[in-house]
């Protein structure tokens, strides 16, 4: 059995890691990043204070937030940095962790995400679209400032871009296009949406494929409400009339496309 710790449990990506990977029949050591609250100790998952002696025996470091610098100086075990800023490592292969690395950093959700469109769609060429970005990718840092934004509007005020370092609640914010696609921040907590405008290659036609494990066909374009409370990806097709041209909605939950699927897979128990 794999004897993992999360250094950050107190954070809402830290939480799920943990509820996923013990559901998964791993040993697991719940950490925070430091010194812990009230209401950390408190709360449904206990967690410890981390100190190097908690880590002798671990097979993986599970970072899901940033722990004290000196506390994986002398770890020998692997490190996996599901970090949103300031990860290192290689990049998270979409399969097994390879031999030999010790350290793999996070893979962002959006590549997790347009690496199933070939797996959904035959006969596709190419593709631009809109991604729809909910704030959940910040994970409580994200949460709990569109909370406070949207508190400090409704009172009247102006709100606190510190956090984010943007306006977030009530706005809808294009921005700079990166190559075919588009990033609009939404003022939504959970579930991204991307609407992606798919061309068939030459000589060939789309055709829609039975979806692949984790996937769904919905009946109507999905919400980033039904995204956030779906644990499958959402996804739904319009065909153009010469199946030369589509359009391709997906919504999916950036937690759990970003970390949480790929690490079962990385570590083998998916």
């Amino acid at each position: 059995m794999l004897k993992l710790a999360v250094i950050g449990a107190q954070t809402l990506l830290g939480r799920e890691l943990v509820q996923v990977l013990e559901a998964a029949e791993a040993s697991v050591l719940p950490l925070s990043t430091g010194p812990l609250t009230v209401e950390q100790e408190e709360s449904d998952i206990v967690v410890f204070a981390p100190t190097p002696a908690l880590l002798v025996g671990m097979d993986v470091a599970i970072l899901a937030d940033t722990p004290d610098e000196h506390l994986l100086e002398h770890f020998p075990g692997r490190v996996l940095d599901l970090r949103a800023e300031g990860c290192e490592g290689e990049a998270m292969p979409f399969g097994a962790w390879p031999e030999g690395v010790k350290r793999l950093k996070l893979r962002p959700a959006l590549e997790q995400v347009l690496g199933l469109v070939p797996k959904l769609l035959s006969g596709v060429g190419g593709l631009s679209g809109t991604w729809l970005r909910s704030v959940a990718y910040r994970g409580d840092t994200g949460l709990d400032a569109l909370h406070a934004q949207t508190k400090q509007i409704l009172k009247g005020e102006d709100p606190d871009t510190e956090v984010l370092g943007y306006r977030a609640a009530f706005e809808v914010i294009p921005q700079v296009p990166r190559g075919a696609l588009t990033e609009v921040r939404v003022p939504a907590f959970h579930g991204d949406l991307l609407i992606l405008q798919v061309r068939a290659a030459a000589g060939a036609k789309l055709a829609q494929t039975d979806a692949p494990e984790g996937v769904v066909w919905a009946g109507e374009p999905p919400s980033s409400r039904d995204v956030a409370t779906s644990p499958e990806l959402l996804a739904y097709l319009t065909l153009g009339e010469d199946q030369t041209m589509a359009t391709l909605i997906l919504g999916f939950d950036p937690i759990l496309w970003g970390a949480m699927r790929p690490t079962l897979a990385v570590l083998g128990l998916k």
